[in-house]
């Protein structure tokens, strides 16, 4: 009966490990994400949300019907 409490206390602090591992997995991934919109978002600051257009697209299409 001993080996089996010495057993279920193990499994337990290894539960706890995996899942404090885990969620310092998951933060260092939204942190490296924030970071990666946050270099987006200088690249991007001069520009509109919607992008360029140029105007040389008049000849590309027929006119419609």
């Amino acid at each position: 009966m001993f080996e089996y409490e010495l057993h279920r206390m193990n499994h337990a602090q290894l539960v706890r490990e995996a899942a404090a591992e885990r969620l310092s997995h998951e933060a260092a991934e939204s942190a490296g994400a924030a970071r990666g919109l946050r270099r987006l978002g200088r690249r991007s600051a001069g520009q509109d949300a919607e992008g360029r257009v140029s105007d040389g697209s008049r000849g590309r299409f027929v006119r419609a019907a």
